[in-house]
């Protein structure tokens, strides 16, 4: 990333901060939530429910005994509670002392390890449920592709030529059958770029068969934040005529010509609104997940497309949202897992690794695509924040964790001094990431 990109005009950097502060604190307030909620479930006192740090702003007490307050530096918060030191939960041992027997039960280290432990693990998992209830959402609104190759609705496009309606089911492909949607796609897939394609229909009964464009044209369906062709401006529904002059009947061939630019400069011939004109874009070198597992290094331009129609969907029941949207967390956690890996092993760049300002500018990008691209961010943002935590590192809710696996196994706690000297080297740990983190902001390509 270049510094001086990291100063973007006054409208952006205000969308971004705003975006970024906006995405943590309902990510924060979430997961402190868990601990909070939870806790006050399982008999813990909690003292002060925080979101943010610094000087507080407001606060109120509630009828429990929990001052709710907003501090003034919106990146992070914490729950502190009853026999708590600071916001890590370390030990108030003098306090802790002070209290009678029942009074040290509702203190986060005088509770049953049950109690500790699910409170500890509540936030991550709160994280989690944002995420899931978030993509089943879209799954619930935007509904799921049925498994026949039916046209819900055809894409405007230039060159709008095609005979195909919305309702038609498609039975063959240039004389290739296709009983299901996933036959379609293969066939789709497998077929020359060609100006037109045959395609066999059955409307309202009646076997035919027309024509229609490629079935995945040159068409943007789609621009990813933080990319050259969001940086130049593309917008979805874009139609590319050609590549360094080369005429493209198919997003196929786009992608070869990119691919093989080895980061050259690539000029396109976009079409829109009825206006045709030249732009050059500058492919990025990107690390991506595989569909069978690892990562593979392209050249890309932040351009995605699709069919030249959707297909029709149909309505996803509670239970079925609930179950794509546990699905769709579990692909992210085992990619994020996996790209960690590939990191620190070498196969893929450190680069990969964004830090505060790569978070926040990601964060602007998804807010200025709209409300949808900004909470779809939110969701994976909040399953990555929930992973972290779960990190056996001491500080995290995952230390934790390991230290109450530690109790329930050995019978005690570790002592005040390993804690002490855990959490401090857990800390430094931490913060030398961060350290890391924000030097590939500033200087990673």
């Amino acid at each position: 990333m270049d510094i001086i990109g990291l100063i973007p005009s006054f409208g952006n950097l205000a969308l971004t901060i705003v975006a970024f502060v906006a995405a943590l604190s309902i990510i924060v307030a979430v997961h402190e939530y868990g601990h909070y909620i939870v806790g006050r479930w399982s008999g813990i006192h909690a003292e002060v429910f925080s979101l943010g740090f610094g000087p507080v702003i407001w606060s109120r007490v509630d009828k429990r005994g929990t001052r709710w307050q907003l501090a003034a530096l919106p990146f992070g918060g914490y729950v502190k509670f009853l026999g708590d030191s600071n916001a890590a939960s370390g030990k108030d041992g003098e306090a802790i002392a002070a209290l009678s027997a029942d009074e040290q039960r509702h203190t986060m280290h005088g509770a049953p390890l049950w109690a500790r432990a699910a409170t500890v693990a509540a936030g991550p998992m709160f994280n989690f449920a944002l995420s899931i209830l978030v993509f089943a959402g879209f799954y619930w609104v935007n509904g799921i592709a049925t498994d026949l190759p039916v046209v819900g609705q055809v894409k405007d496009m230039p060159f709008a030529e095609q005979e195909l309606l919305p309702g038609d089911r498609i039975t063959a492909v240039d004389g290739t059958a296709t009983p299901d949607l996933e036959s379609f796609l293969r066939v789709s897939n497998a077929l020359p770029p060609a100006p037109r394609t045959s395609y066999s229909v059955d409307r309202d009964a009646q076997a035919l068969t027309v024509t229609g464009p490629y079935p995945f044209p040159p068409l943007v369906d789609s621009v990813q934040p933080m990319t050259a062709a969001a940086d130049a401006g593309m917008q979805a529904g874009d139609y590319i005529l050609a590549l360094n002059g080369q005429p493209v009947q198919s997003f196929g061939q786009m992608r070869e010509i990119v691919g093989a630019s080895g980061g050259e400069t690539v000029t396109l011939t976009v079409k829109r609104n009825g206006e045709t004109f030249d732009l050059p874009l500058t492919p990025k070198r990107m690390d991506l997940p595989k569909a069978e597992g690892g990562f593979e290094t392209r050249w890309l331009i932040g351009l995605s497309g699709g069919l030249f129609f959707v297909p029709e969907t149909r309505s996803a029941g509670p239970m079925e949202g609930i179950w794509l949207g546990v699905q769709q967390v579990g692909y992210v956690a085992s990619t994020s897992l996996s790209g960690l890996w590939h990191m620190i092993t070498g196969a893929i760049s450190s680069c990969n690794l964004q830090g505060p300002l790569g978070i926040a500018e990601t964060s602007g990008a998804a807010a200025s695509q709209g409300v949808v691209s900004f909470v779809w961010f939110i969701a994976m943002l909040s399953t990555a924040v929930g992973l972290m935590n779960l990190f056996p590192v001491p500080v995290l809710d995952g230390g934790h964790l390991v230290f109450h696996a530690w109790e329930a196994v050995t019978g005690k706690p570790p002592s005040d001094r390993a804690l002490r000297l855990l959490m401090t080297g857990g800390l430094a740990l931490l913060l030398t990431l961060m350290v890391f983190a924000l030097s590939n902001d500033l200087f990673c390509p």
